[in-house]
């Protein structure tokens, strides 16, 4: 009798661990799949789709003269000054002072995490220009060329790793959402000058956005930026992992 019920409760055990499993890390759970498995499908899908075929799919080339058939010289011109606060020489100010502020405080996760995402980011997207080789669009000249590979756009990676690092950074922020409404919008933009400008195909900015989206998550879910040790009166709370040093940061509760 005693060996059945044994038999039974191993039985059980598997779905009792899958069930405290999804219970106690259902959120967890459901960052892996919305930041990283859902990003890194669409990627697999354009990519593989213009591997064999360059000219990409049936919608890159009608929204692009969709946005080209509201060309005028006061959108060029605006076009033109706003692309600049996309690139990687942009953000690398803003980049630099966050990594100042924390390297003062001392806080190593949060400093390895920017630096690893940013130099990722950079390391990813010269890698995919060369493999892929895809040309930029040819529909008409454009004023503000570009001269080196297509896919994925680094304006859209830059742009989407300078938001993802900043919200990631800000999660348990009360202004967290200023810094989603504020990014969305600056993504947004930049995601236009560069489709404005006939620099790149929408695949070319969607799979920017997965990518950097995806490899941000997944630097955070390893490093874990936001663990810190808290010091409060008459309580120590310590958590973290073997990756870095531990930091410390005074907080009141």
């Amino acid at each position: 009798m005693n060996k059945g019920k044994i038999l039974k409760e191993k039985r059980k055990s598997p779905i009792i661990l899958l069930k405290n499993l999804l219970f106690y890390h259902w959120r967890s759970l459901l960052l892996i799949l919305m930041g990283l498995y859902l990003p890194l499908q669409v990627v697999e899908i354009l990519a593989v789709k213009i591997w064999h075929n360059e000219g990409g799919f049936p919608w890159d080339v009608p929204i692009l003269m969709a946005i080209h058939s509201t060309a005028n010289p006061r959108l060029d011109f605006i076009a033109v000054v706003l692309t600049k606060w996309g690139s990687f020489w942009t953000a690398l100010p803003v980049l630099s002072a966050i990594t100042i502020l924390f390297l003062r405080k001392r806080r190593w996760r949060t400093l390895a995490y920017i630096l690893t995402t940013a130099v990722g980011n950079l390391i990813i997207n010269r890698t995919g220009k060369e493999l892929m080789h895809r040309v930029r669009p040819q529909l008409w000249v454009s004023k503000a060329p570009e001269f080196d590979y297509a896919f994925p756009s680094g304006h859209a990676m830059t742009s989407m790793t300078l938001v993802a690092i900043l919200l990631i950074l800000t999660w348990h922020r009360p202004w967290r959402w200023l810094v989603l409404t504020v990014g969305s919008l600056y993504l947004l933009v930049i995601a236009w000058t560069r489709l404005y400008l006939g620099v790149h195909f929408p695949s070319d900015i969607l799979v920017g956005w997965m990518v950097a989206l995806a490899w941000a998550i997944g630097v955070s879910l390893i490093i874990k930026p936001n663990v810190h040790r808290h010091t409060a009166v008459n309580s120590t709370i310590k958590t973290g992992t073997t990756l870095l040093p531990e930091e410390k940061q005074l907080s009141k509760h």
